[in-house]
Protein backbone atom coordinates (compact mmCIF):
# COMPACT_ATOMS: atom_id res chain seq x y z
CA UNK A 1 0.00 0.00 0.00
CA UNK A 2 3.21 2.46 0.86
CA UNK A 3 4.52 1.73 -2.48
CA UNK A 4 1.34 2.51 -4.17
CA UNK A 5 0.96 6.08 -2.78
CA UNK A 6 4.28 6.48 -3.23
CA UNK A 7 3.65 5.13 -7.12
CA UNK A 8 1.17 7.78 -7.13
CA UNK A 9 2.99 10.77 -5.38
CA UNK A 10 5.98 10.25 -7.84
CA UNK A 11 3.41 10.00 -11.15
CA UNK A 12 2.03 13.51 -9.90
CA UNK A 13 4.71 15.27 -9.47
CA UNK A 14 6.49 14.13 -12.89
CA UNK A 15 2.92 15.37 -14.29
CA UNK A 16 4.21 18.65 -12.71
CA UNK A 17 7.47 18.68 -14.27
CA UNK A 18 5.85 18.04 -17.40
CA UNK A 19 3.31 21.03 -17.30
CA UNK A 20 6.34 23.21 -16.08
CA UNK A 21 8.97 22.32 -18.43
CA UNK A 22 6.02 22.89 -21.17
CA UNK A 23 5.36 26.37 -19.86
CA UNK A 24 8.71 27.01 -19.75
CA UNK A 25 9.25 26.09 -23.32
CA UNK A 26 6.45 27.82 -24.33
CA UNK A 27 8.34 31.17 -22.75
CA UNK A 28 11.21 30.59 -24.65
CA UNK A 29 9.74 30.26 -27.68
CA UNK A 30 8.01 33.63 -26.90
CA UNK A 31 11.29 35.22 -25.69
CA UNK A 32 12.85 33.84 -29.05
CA UNK A 33 10.88 36.52 -30.90
CA UNK A 34 11.22 39.88 -28.82
CA UNK A 35 11.87 40.98 -25.28
CA UNK A 36 9.10 40.38 -23.20
CA UNK A 37 8.20 42.42 -19.80
CA UNK A 38 6.87 40.22 -16.80
CA UNK A 39 3.10 41.05 -17.04
CA UNK A 40 3.20 40.56 -20.79
CA UNK A 41 4.52 37.27 -20.30
CA UNK A 42 2.52 35.82 -17.32
CA UNK A 43 -0.83 37.00 -19.45
CA UNK A 44 0.38 34.70 -22.53
CA UNK A 45 0.91 32.06 -20.37
CA UNK A 46 -2.24 32.34 -18.93
CA UNK A 47 -3.96 32.73 -22.19
CA UNK A 48 -2.55 28.84 -23.22
CA UNK A 49 -4.18 27.73 -19.87
CA UNK A 50 -1.16 27.50 -17.77
CA UNK A 51 -2.06 27.19 -14.00
CA UNK A 52 -1.30 30.70 -12.40
CA UNK A 53 1.10 29.36 -9.43
CA UNK A 54 2.84 27.17 -12.44
CA UNK A 55 3.32 30.73 -14.22
CA UNK A 56 4.97 32.41 -11.37
CA UNK A 57 7.45 29.77 -10.95
CA UNK A 58 8.38 29.83 -14.30
CA UNK A 59 8.27 33.50 -14.62
CA UNK A 60 10.86 33.46 -11.10
CA UNK A 61 13.51 30.65 -13.18
CA UNK A 62 13.31 32.95 -16.28
CA UNK A 63 14.18 36.45 -14.09
CA UNK A 64 16.86 34.63 -12.28
CA UNK A 65 18.39 33.37 -15.01
CA UNK A 66 17.72 37.04 -16.77
CA UNK A 67 16.15 35.88 -19.42
CA UNK A 68 13.42 38.08 -18.44
CA UNK A 69 14.65 41.90 -17.30
CA UNK A 70 11.68 44.55 -17.23
CA UNK A 71 14.95 47.26 -17.62
CA UNK A 72 16.05 45.28 -21.12
CA UNK A 73 12.47 45.34 -21.89
CA UNK A 74 11.84 49.02 -21.73
CA UNK A 75 15.06 50.27 -23.27
CA UNK A 76 14.12 47.71 -26.03
CA UNK A 77 10.49 48.53 -26.17
CA UNK A 78 11.46 53.07 -26.20
CA UNK A 79 13.83 52.35 -28.60
CA UNK A 80 11.72 50.36 -31.00
CA UNK A 81 8.84 53.07 -30.37
CA UNK A 82 10.91 56.01 -30.68
CA UNK A 83 11.93 54.79 -34.35
CA UNK A 84 8.44 54.43 -35.61
CA UNK A 85 7.87 58.30 -34.55
CA UNK A 86 6.24 58.01 -30.87
CA UNK A 87 6.77 60.47 -28.35
CA UNK A 88 7.69 59.74 -24.57
CA UNK A 89 4.11 60.80 -23.65
CA UNK A 90 2.51 57.67 -25.13
CA UNK A 91 5.75 55.54 -24.86
CA UNK A 92 5.56 55.98 -20.99
CA UNK A 93 2.12 54.95 -20.97
CA UNK A 94 2.12 52.02 -22.97
CA UNK A 95 4.54 51.19 -20.32
CA UNK A 96 2.65 51.62 -17.48
CA UNK A 97 0.25 48.78 -19.36
CA UNK A 98 2.97 46.49 -19.83
CA UNK A 99 3.63 46.42 -16.23
CA UNK A 100 6.74 48.54 -16.48
CA UNK A 101 7.41 50.45 -13.16
CA UNK A 102 7.86 54.30 -13.27
CA UNK A 103 11.25 54.53 -12.58
CA UNK A 104 12.02 52.37 -15.52
CA UNK A 105 10.23 53.67 -17.76
CA UNK A 106 11.44 57.15 -16.55
CA UNK A 107 15.05 55.58 -16.81
CA UNK A 108 14.37 54.26 -20.46
CA UNK A 109 12.91 57.06 -21.84
CA UNK A 110 14.88 59.73 -20.65
CA UNK A 111 17.88 58.53 -20.74
CA UNK A 112 19.00 60.85 -23.87
CA UNK A 113 16.28 63.54 -23.54
CA UNK A 114 17.38 66.25 -26.10
CA UNK A 115 16.68 63.39 -28.43
CA UNK A 116 12.92 64.31 -28.74
CA UNK A 117 12.98 67.17 -30.26
CA UNK A 118 15.07 65.81 -32.82
CA UNK A 119 12.29 63.12 -32.99
CA UNK A 120 9.91 65.37 -32.75
CA UNK A 121 11.10 67.25 -35.98
CA UNK A 122 11.41 64.06 -37.78
CA UNK A 123 7.91 63.09 -37.38
CA UNK A 124 6.75 66.16 -38.16
CA UNK A 125 8.61 66.67 -40.93
CA UNK A 126 7.59 63.18 -42.27
CA UNK A 127 3.74 63.46 -42.29
CA UNK A 128 3.61 67.42 -42.89
CA UNK A 129 5.95 68.09 -45.64
CA UNK A 130 5.25 72.06 -46.24
CA UNK A 131 6.04 72.65 -42.78
CA UNK A 132 4.22 74.72 -40.30
CA UNK A 133 0.75 75.91 -41.46
CA UNK A 134 0.07 79.76 -41.17
CA UNK A 135 -4.06 78.90 -41.18
CA UNK A 136 -5.12 78.61 -37.42
CA UNK A 137 -7.43 75.32 -38.40
CA UNK A 138 -4.36 73.46 -40.17
CA UNK A 139 -2.00 74.23 -37.17
CA UNK A 140 -4.46 73.00 -34.70
CA UNK A 141 -4.40 69.86 -36.56
CA UNK A 142 -0.83 69.79 -36.86
CA UNK A 143 -0.37 70.35 -33.28
CA UNK A 144 -3.23 67.41 -32.33
CA UNK A 145 -1.06 64.95 -34.53
CA UNK A 146 1.81 65.64 -32.42
CA UNK A 147 -0.15 65.40 -29.52
CA UNK A 148 -1.84 62.21 -30.79
CA UNK A 149 1.73 60.83 -31.22
CA UNK A 150 2.79 61.64 -27.20
CA UNK A 151 5.04 64.53 -27.18
CA UNK A 152 5.13 66.51 -25.24
CA UNK A 153 4.57 70.49 -25.11
CA UNK A 154 8.14 71.34 -25.05
CA UNK A 155 8.89 69.13 -28.20
CA UNK A 156 5.40 70.32 -30.10
CA UNK A 157 6.43 74.52 -29.24
CA UNK A 158 10.08 73.61 -30.70
CA UNK A 159 8.74 72.95 -33.85
CA UNK A 160 6.15 75.20 -34.41
CA UNK A 161 8.12 78.43 -33.18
Amino acid sequence: MASQESFQSYKAWMVDQDKFTDAYNKSLDFLSYREHSELELKNKLLKKSFEGSLVHEVIDKLVAKNLVNNERFADAYVSSRKRKGFGPKKIFFELQQRGIQEKISDKAIFNDSNDWQIVAQEVFSKKFRNGVSSEFKEKSKQQNFMIGRGFRFQEIESIFN
